[in-house]
């Protein structure tokens, strides 16, 4: 498992509050993991907080599952 994928787990399962070992790249934020927009736009400021980047709001919309999150994480860091 790389580096950015330990962190987002770690981020979601905070901002989710649910268990780090059921999330996976595949896992979708709103069908798998329950998020709803709130928790969605919080875990995007988390993100951004973290990694020191910013998010365009019109990207953070397209984040469907974690691996969209961390692939497009990986064009920025």
């Amino acid at each position: 498992m790389d580096d950015l994928f330990a962190k987002m787990k770690t981020l979601i399962a905070e901002k989710l509050e649910i268990d780090e070992e059921t999330i996976t790249m595949d896992s979708s934020f709103r069908k798998d993991l329950g998020a709803d927009s709130l928790d969605t736009y919080e875990l995007v400021y988390a993100i951004e907080e973290e990694m020191g980047i910013t998010i365009p709001d019109e990207k953070a919309n397209e984040f469907e599952t974690v691996k969209d999150a961390v692939d497009y994480l990986k064009t920025q860091v």
